[in-house]
């Protein structure tokens, strides 16, 4: 009996062992990304993971490409509803109110333990931390920023008779040059506009582009309230409208938004108001000397910022939560930032990325690549509310109305702030 018991005691001692020597399960946090298709972004979001990995082999990313912004948004909170969110996902900076209203996402300030995650948390650009921030909390941090820049063909200004190396530097500028750079054939069609502004989807931010200039505030910082029909305002969009409908250097109607780098890349419009976000694209597509801007100003630069923020969604468990922080906090460090801003020509939200050997030498080979960091003292957040995505349709709704001649830009916004102080009035 006794060696029976010793026999026990020996192979449960080696089966311990043996147990403890293994490695522990991976922790494995989901990763929303907005793309619809595969394509390079894709395949830098699965190196970056999976460089993750290699360094955190205790934690397994998967990323999931969950379709545009809006797709992205409202697939997030479906699952955020059924108790299965994703841990960690990439989505407008300007929903942070809208995922805080749900419920959804975890102020990023409850993970910061030690001295190295506040300077992480405090080395952002302030610019970026305008949409993501609420009532003292953070709540997300930039990922893949941008803001409005001009572009410009050199061939095409020089053709005109315009000194290539000078873009348009106020609204008037911006309407005499687009007059010479509009080219008609002999019929009378257009075959190149002076002009290209994008109108389909994120249209309230191109308005920005111009509202910012004449320095219109649309929103106050609580979300609560809407400044939409006000003299400045009118003022902004009435220009919008004028340079179709009057001064006939842009397209009329609705421009599609993801087609518009195609237009001026194919040479069909000379100078185009367009995201950062498109600097690589243009840079690896146009066969044409191009330059790059600040977009012109009315009383003053400007523009909103806009794209990305990364979130962490709090329904959970203790291990994911950490697991998606220390995600999170590599994907937004210095080298990364670096690196997804060369790569995709977002813009990196942090000054230490700038700093990198890898950015300084970008910007060296690649000067418009520093023209976001040039504007964003003048930026503005990007249009922001509580119920976020109806005060947004109803702005939309405004500029598209504008554009189309079915309204005038006044009645258009009177119509779009009686809508947005209906929908905000619970939330005064």
């Amino acid at each position: 009996m006794k060696a029976m018991l010793k026999t026990m005691a020996i192979a449960s001692i080696a089966c311990a062992t043996t147990l403890a020597a293994l490695p522990a399960a991976a922790v494995e946090i989901s990763f929303y990304y907005p793309i619809a298709v595969s394509g390079p972004l894709t395949k830098i979001i699965d190196a970056m993971a999976a460089d993750f990995e290699k360094a955190n082999p205790d934690i397994k990313v998967k990323p999931i490409y969950s379709g545009n912004y809006g797709e992205t948004l409202a697939k997030a909170l479906t699952a955020n509803k059924s108790g299965s969110p994703p841990q960690v996902a990439v989505l407008v900076a300007s929903d942070t109110l809208t995922l805080i209203d749900e419920d959804a996402v975890a102020p990023m300030d409850q993970f910061v333990k030690t001295p190295a995650d506040k300077a992480w948390l405090d080395g952002f650009f302030p610019a970026f931390m305008m949409n993501g921030r609420y009532l003292g909390k953070t709540y997300g941090v930039p990922f893949q920023r941008s803001t409005q820049v001009m572009y410009w063909n050199k061939d095409e200004f020089k053709a005109a008779g315009l000194d290539p190396d000078k873009p348009p530097q106020n609204w008037d500028q911006l309407v005499e040059y687009g007059k010479k750079l509009t080219k008609q054939d002999a019929s009378g069609k257009v075959t190149q506009w002076g002009l290209i502004v994008p109108s389909g989807v994120t249209s309230h931010w191109f308005l920005q582009g111009f509202t910012t200039q004449n320095q219109a505030k649309l929103t106050n910082e609580a979300g609560t309230e809407a400044y939409l029909h006000t003299p400045a305002a009118i003022e902004a969009l009435s220009f919008w409208t004028d340079l179709a409908r009057k001064h006939k250097i842009m397209q009329e109607g609705i421009i599609d938004t993801g087609n518009a780098p195609n237009e001026f890349i194919g040479g069909r419009a000379a100078i185009m108001f367009h995201s950062t976000g498109n600097l690589t694209n243009v840079k690896n597509n146009a066969k044409f000397p191009f330059g790059v801007a600040m977009l012109p100003e009315r009383k003053q630069r400007g523009s909103a910022t806009g794209g990305g923020n990364i979130y962490i969604f709090k329904k959970s468990s203790p291990e994911q939560l950490e697991a998606s922080f220390k995600f999170v906090k590599w994907m937004t460090s210095a080298p990364q930032a670096a690196r997804w801003g060369i790569a995709t020509g977002y813009v990196a939200g942090r000054q230490d990325a700038w700093d990198t050997p890898e950015m300084k030498q970008y910007q060296k080979d690649f000067p418009p690549a520093s023209v976001a960091l040039q504007q964003l003292p003048f930026c503005a957040p990007e249009f922001e509310t509580h119920a976020g995505p109806r005060t947004t349709k109803a702005l939309e709704d405004a500029i598209a109305a504008s554009l189309t001649g079915t309204k005038t830009p006044d009645k258009a916004l009177a119509d779009a702030q009686a809508e947005a102080n209906r929908i905000l009035r619970s939330y005064k």
